[in-house]
């Protein structure tokens, strides 16, 4: 049971990180871009594939990267096992303001010229692998808060943890995969999904901030406070 809530919060943060506004009007336009250089709808279909695998990718290095670094020196393996699960409460907290915009911070991201851009796009799969690789990593002040505020502390704190980045990849990669079928199909109407995705992400986000925040404050109440 355990295991399947990581899993499964692991696959959530995925999908809110790619519905929200910043990663998702890229994701489109990256998406979209691809459509209009390459002719036959499966290539479409199979840069866009591999422009989520790129992204997938992307995350579940870094995730690796983190989880392996932090947890491979005993004395921050020993200080994480203590304090991890104290600081957990404060971490969801934290991240549930920025989900409710309460908080807000600017991040520069990863940039690309459009002469980079254009020479990624046009070199095929390899290139839109590069190019979901590349914009993955341009985090945006939600996608930063759910990566680093919640899925590395959920990481570290479970038996799995290496495997919760890359699940949180394939989340953050199904909307976009969904998109690029939907062009290679045919489906012109972009527009008018792009909204709808938008006023569900309204909701599902400020949703999710609230549940983050209660969590958070029930974690702090039995580990910190002790009130339970």
């Amino acid at each position: 049971m355990e295991l399947l809530l990581a899993l499964g919060s692991a696959l959530w943060l995925g999908i809110l990180t790619s519905i929200s506004p910043c990663p998702l009007a890229t994701n489109i336009a990256a998406v979209s871009f691809l459509s209009k250089k390459i002719a036959h709808p499966a290539l479409v279909f199979i840069s866009g594939l591999a422009y989520t695998i790129g992204r997938i990718v992307a995350y579940a290095a870094l995730g690796w990267i983190i989880i392996s670094s932090l947890l491979s020196v005993p004395q921050v393996a020993q200080f994480l096992q203590k304090y991890m699960v104290k600081a957990l409460g404060p971490l969801l907290i934290i991240t549930g303001l920025f989900l409710l915009e309460v908080l807000t911070i600017r991040l520069r991201g990863v940039a690309l010229s459009q002469k980079h851009h254009n020479k990624l796009v046009e070199s095929g799969a390899p290139g839109a692998f590069l190019l979901g690789l590349i914009f993955a990593l341009a985090f945006c002040p939600v996608s930063a808060a759910l990566f680093f505020g919640s899925l590395i502390p959920l990481a570290l704190n479970s038996k799995v943890g290496t495997l919760l980045p890359f699940i949180y990849g394939v989340g953050t990669g199904l909307p976009v995969l969904a998109f690029a079928v939907a062009i290679a199909l045919g489906v012109t109407s972009m527009s008018h999904w792009f909204n709808k995705i938008t006023k569900l992400e309204f909701y599902t986000r400020r949703i999710t901030g609230v549940i983050f925040i209660l969590v958070g404050l029930y974690y702090m109440g039995i580990y910190i406070l002790r009130l339970f």
